[in-house]
């Protein structure tokens, strides 16, 4: 591993995290906001006779975002292991900034008709491009400027940005459903949301300029004659690149039909939107700690106990909660039931994100993660929301969200049990107890 350049400099390792997680935080917020407003952007952009309608159109373009992020893995991701990570980062930042600043600036349908939708499903897809590309380059990065007793902690960083934004689109969402009228809100309320985060967006980037980059030219440019290898060289790992499609579908499905409670409490629970939105605020704050405290507790006890038991716990409590919430609609269900779930859930995700770069070499670990990543997002991601959307319709069952967390939660709990421990601390202890043995 390439970590010379920060380990001789503590404080630069602190600086760099922060202005990688910075980036990556203010992506996420732009690419997740959009979900917290589906209503209201299905009004905008796709009005029909039916609200539901309007609603799976809106979520259909959201899903549309996935569509792209394969693609944007897997060529941004080999663009990182060969030209560099920065490099990278700053190409799905500029591409991300673009692409908000276009839905945040579209006209409605009645203004410009067809042209809307259109612009808003390209800007959306160019999005998912580039937050595809963003993933992979960005946990590598984290990685490689990590020293080995803190990288869980550090890597950390990755899935807690991703909170503090979903956390940010929350908290935007109460301000504005307490301090403007709904029609408002419908009208023009949603772009101040998107808005703020393309105001940030200067700064991120300027942040991202001043990072130290982990790969040595030499190293990139001898990746640049041997990018054909990328391939040969994942299919050794194959049986790890497998485990980790599942234990990443099983958090995408988590993540967004937790993502998708904002609207799930106003559509099927019928509560107020200042509500539906303090829950999802309540729920990515608690989500953050978690992936906080999961990384830190990865570094002392290794990666597996951190991802089974916590995982073993969530499939436990999964239906209960969704049995009291549907049967006792309210602050306390809502805010107590999401809230445990959350914080639970969040802990497992952490150490796999540590095991899955540790598992992986320097010069394809970038691109293999990225893909991965990508590809799980966007075959289950990009489709959880609109599976629970028919799933409530359909059936007309409201504990059909937890069936498919159910589903995906044993998906992650097998896989979890089969990952391989790659924390040094377990790894060290494995060494010491065979070399005791051999002395013996």
């Amino acid at each position: 591993m390439s970590s010379a350049i920060v380990q001789a400099e503590p404080f630069s390792v602190k600086r760099a995290a922060l202005a990688a997680t910075v980036g990556n935080m203010l992506e996420f917020y732009d690419f997740i906001t959009y979900s917290f407003f589906a209503i209201q952007i299905g009004h905008t952009f796709f009005p029909t006779q039916s609200e539901y309608g309007s609603l799976m159109l809106s979520l259909a373009t959201f899903g549309a975002g996935f569509v792209t992020r394969p693609i944007g893995g897997i060529v941004l991701g080999i663009y990182s292991d060969r030209i560099g990570r920065r490099p990278a980062m700053l190409l799905s930042f500029a591409l991300m900034g673009g692409a908000i600043l276009t839905i945040s600036l579209t006209p409605s349908y009645d203004t410009i008709g067809l042209a809307a939708p259109i612009i808003v499903i390209a800007a959306r897809m160019t999005q998912g491009f580039a937050l595809g590309g963003e993933v992979g380059p960005t946990t590598a990065y984290l990685i490689e400027i990590a020293p080995p007793e803190h990288r869980a902690l550090v890597v950390a960083w990755q899935p807690a940005s991703q909170e503090i934004a979903a956390t940010a689109g929350a908290l935007v969402g109460v301000v504005l459903s307490k301090t403007i009228a709904p029609e408002m809100l419908d009208s023009y309320g949603w772009r101040v949301a998107f808005l703020i985060g393309a105001i940030c967006l200067p700064f991120g980037f300027w942040m991202r300029r001043t990072l130290p980059e982990t790969i040595p030219q030499g190293e990139a440019a001898v990746g640049m004659h041997e990018s054909t290898n990328h391939l040969s060289l994942a299919r050794r790992y194959i049986g790890v690149i497998a485990l980790a499609l599942m234990i990443l579908a099983s958090g995408t499905i988590s993540t967004y039909v937790t993502q998708y409670m904002t609207t799930y409490a106003q559509n099927t629970l019928h509560v107020t939107p200042t509500l539906a939105f303090t829950v999802s605020l309540v729920s990515n704050g608690l989500q953050f700690v978690g992936a906080l405290y999961g990384g830190w507790l990865a570094d002392r006890l290794g990666r597996k106990p951190i991802m089974v038991w916590p995982q073993l716990a969530t499939l436990a409590l999964t239906y209960p909660t969704f049995l009291w919430i549907v049967h006792a609609p309210g602050a306390l269900s809502l805010l107590v039931g999401f809230g445990v779930l959350s914080i639970i859930g969040s802990l497992p995700f952490t150490a796999f994100y540590a095991t899955f770069t540790e598992a992986l070499p320097q010069n394809i670990r970038g691109g293999v993660f990225a893909t991965v990543y990508a590809v799980a997002i966007a075959s289950f991601g990009g489709t959880a929301q609109l599976v629970v959307t028919w799933l409530l319709h359909v059936t007309g069952n409201p504990l059909a969200p937890a069936w498919y967390l159910l589903l995906a939660a044993v998906v992650g709990l097998v896989a979890m049990c089969l990952m391989p421990e790659t924390a040094p601390v377990k790894q060290g202890q494995a060494r010491a107890r065979r070399r005791a043995l051999a002395g013996w």
